[in-house]
């Protein structure tokens, strides 16, 4: 099913896929998703933070929820999200046609931004669904063309001014199911479960020092951020270290040019370990060495935390119920956020996933198996079946 949208929103530089929240590929593809679950009798209707949710049946409390989203970062595959959409699609078809209805209330949802490629915070949907997130914080984001998100979603035709926690909707999740393809080379099997997602956060660090001309001023005249910013990529690598993660994935300098010194450099950094104190612990030292390099430029340093969540463990008792109903399929802890995770601090929530044998993940060269795909929809419909009926 996902050849059906392979066209949307190519990215010719980077290869792969940008699909941005609220830019015209992303809503192309929630349009394709809106047609898909009509045609098989779903009622969709969109909450007051963007996201989409198709019932099957009357809408109500205690509700069975599986979906994921459709947004990629800049450059994506073609699985990361997408694949927990047209799966719940096609695990509905399964259901239907053996002449299943569930026996509780039963939707698939399609979350918003929840990459953070346009405005820089993963999971924007759920956040603001769940109160994560402060709503005016979130809609004061910026895209790098200096669009807010409030701006971008009432482009949209959504309403930011209601945006935010949103309680009702909440409470009617009795359990949530997310599949997605897994992004390591943990799975050796079709699918399997998650048990756990690492503690994890992103931190801008802007350094400030003076604008000048490359060739006119001499080096040891320089107040050059550049410098400490690139200081900042190795002290990064240098602090993950048993099993941390620490990754810089986006430098913008100021003002850009090939022959001007920048007068600012934003260094984005993506931390992730196996739980808060050493996930802590690691930017601490990654920041005192960004301080130190900064000083000893002359620059200044600025650290902002965009984002942050503890260690997730994804409820037990649903997780050993999947994993049992399935045959006894494999957990296994996952570095990547997702929706799930947010979501499992109010409701039980579990993940299924499917294998992916290159390991490879957010790159033109994620990839599944169809035979794979194929089993995971089927481990998805069973799933559904048996915590519907």
């Amino acid at each position: 099913m996902l050849d059906q949208i392979a066209d949307v929103g190519r990215d010719l530089k980077r290869g792969g896929y940008s699909r941005h929240g609220y830019a015209k590929p992303e809503l192309e593809l929630r349009h394709w998703f809106v047609e898909q679950a009509v045609k098989r009798g779903l009622n969709v209707e969109t909450d007051q933070n963007g996201n989409l949710w198709a019932w099957w049946g009357e809408r109500g409390d205690n509700a069975l929820v599986t979906g994921s989203h459709l947004d990629s970062v800049p450059g994506g595959g073609a699985f990361d999200g997408p694949l927990g959409v047209t799966s719940s699609l096609q695990a509905v078809d399964l259901l239907q046609a053996k002449g299943f209805t569930p026996n509780r209330p039963f939707a698939i949802a399609v979350f918003a931004e929840e990459e953070g490629g346009r405005f820089g915070v993963a999971c924007l949907g759920s956040r603001l669904l769940t109160g994560a997130i402060d709503a005016d914080k979130a809609l004061n984001l910026k895209d790098p063309d200096g669009i807010t998100l409030a701006e971008a979603m009432k482009a949209a035709g959504y309403n930011p001014d209601l945006a935010g926690k949103d309680t009702r909707t909440l409470n009617r999740i009795g359990q949530f199911v997310e599949l997605h393809v897994e992004q390591g080379r943990g799975l050796t099997v079709p699918v399997g479960v998650a048990s756990s997602i690492l503690a994890h956060g992103r931190w801008r660090f802007t350094f400030a020092g003076e604008g000048n001309h490359a060739g006119a001023t001499l080096i040891e005249d320089r107040r050059d951020p550049m410098l400490p910013a690139s200081q900042l990529v190795l002290a990064a690598r240098k602090a993950a270290r048993g099993g941390g993660r620490a990754t810089v994935g986006r430098l913008v300098p100021n003002p850009g040019g090939t022959n001007v010194i920048a007068s600012t450099v934003d260094v984005w950094l993506d931390a992730r370990d196996t739980d808060d104190e050493r996930t802590r612990a690691m930017v601490a030292e990654i920041s005192e060495a960004a301080h130190q390099v900064a000083k000893e430029e002359g620059c200044e340093l600025k650290i902002t935390e965009e984002s942050y969540g503890d260690t997730v463990y994804f409820d037990a008792q649903l997780r050993d119920d999947i994993a049992g109903a399935l045959g006894g399929v494999p957990a296994l802890p996952t570095g990547a956020g997702h929706d799930a995770g947010i979501l499992a601090a109010h409701v039980p929530t579990a993940m299924l996933f499917v294998r992916n044998p290159t390991g490879v993940s957010h790159a033109p060269e994620e990839f599944a198996e169809q035979s794979d795909v194929d089993e995971g929809v089927k481990a998805l419909a069973a799933t559904l079946e048996h915590l519907g009926s």
